[in-house]
């Protein structure tokens, strides 16, 4: 197996990128090479300002084996590298390799770390990865082999809700308050008298707009308001576009008397809804806006045929009422002996 050491994106492997990432053990939007693209562009929304390219791939006989998407940069008071999408804004991450090449793949890499005089790297920083994925075994065993140390922890809930066929199937295997909440909820909207629909976002004229329309909802939450500095607004921008190009943007609205009163952001991808931020206008609180929304959103997951509603990271009350389930992400740190 060969390996290379990559300091800027390389973009001739782009199309093998995402052909790897379609066979590998963890196949998600955060993984892609457009997105991860996108995320290094801003460093993370300014998440990073000082930060190095590192990214690892492999090959044999002309083909990709496998891809460490890193970065280096000054963590915990050491020089680490970590995943690009690290830590905040990128839900889950993970090496992209095909499960029959894992195992060597993270001997090889570990390796290479080792014997490449370019890193002068103290710890690899890996966060943000799902408890199930099997690179979790893989590096702990590849690490401990050659002597360094490891340290696992568990980061965040991330529940989500396993869809049924029918929307009737889904509300009756929720909580029966919660089931008659979001009926009474539902039905009250749609006898209000008043202007209320809901719409996702198609056109691409509007697409500018319809984002700074979803940002200034989230202004209304004082702790996103602070989330979104210039950095992070641009890559709003530009991680909304780039779903919308790669034909995976779900940038839905739920409007009452043509003012918008909720909106979410998620990502369509491979027959799951990954929930990624919403927002809010107070003022329409007695609509219930947000779960309004939800609730449709839901159902139209249900009616397209999908099979998963993830919300990912946290664990606010909201999605276990909703009926999610939970799993985690974790960290896992490898520092040298």
């Amino acid at each position: 197996m060969e390996f290379t050491l990559h300091r800027v994106f390389p973009e001739s492997i782009k199309i093998e990128w995402n052909t790897l990432l379609e066979e590998s053990i963890s196949h998600v939007p955060f993984l892609r090479y457009e997105y991860l693209h996108t995320w290094w562009q801003t460093r993370g929304g300014g998440e990073w300002p000082e930060a190095e390219l590192a990214i690892i791939t492999a090959e044999e006989e002309g083909r990709l084996i496998g891809i460490a998407p890193l970065f280096m940069a000054n963590h915990n008071g050491k020089l680490e590298l970590l995943f690009l999408g690290s830590i905040e804004i990128s839900d889950y991450l993970d090496l992209i390799v095909r499960e029959g090449d894992l195992n060597r793949f993270v001997e090889g890499t570990l390796d290479f770390l080792l014997r490449t005089e370019d890193l002068k790297w103290e710890s690899l920083d890996l966060y943000n990865l799902l408890d199930g994925t099997p690179s979790l075994i893989a590096l702990e065993q590849a690490a401990a082999r050659i002597g360094h140390v490891i340290e696992t922890t568990r980061l965040q809930h991330s529940p989500f809700i396993p869809l049924p066929g029918d929307w009737e199937t889904y509300l009756a295997g929720i909580d029966k308050k919660q089931r008659h909440e979001i009926r009474r909820k539902m039905r009250r909207v749609e006898e209000a008298g008043t202007a209320v629909r809901w719409y996702i976002v198609e056109d691409s004229s509007t697409l500018e707009a319809e984002t700074n329309a979803f940002i200034s909802l989230m202004e209304n939450d004082e702790d996103k308001l602070k989330f979104l500095t210039q950095n992070m607004r641009e890559h709003i921008h530009l991680t909304i576009r780039c779903a919308f190009d790669a034909g995976c943007l779900q940038l839905a609205f739920l409007e009452v008397n043509g003012e918008k009163a909720a909106g979410y952001l998620s990502f369509d991808y491979l027959g799951r809804m990954w929930i990624y931020n919403s927002g809010l206008d107070w003022k329409f609180s007695e609509y219930s806006p947000g779960w309004v929304l939800l609730g449709n959103l839901i159902r139209s997951a249900i009616e397209s045929g999908h099979t998963e509603f993830d919300f990912m990271r946290g664990d606010e009350d909201y999605k276990y009422r909703f009926g999610a389930v939970d799993r985690f992400v974790m960290r896992l740190v490898i520092s040298k002996n």
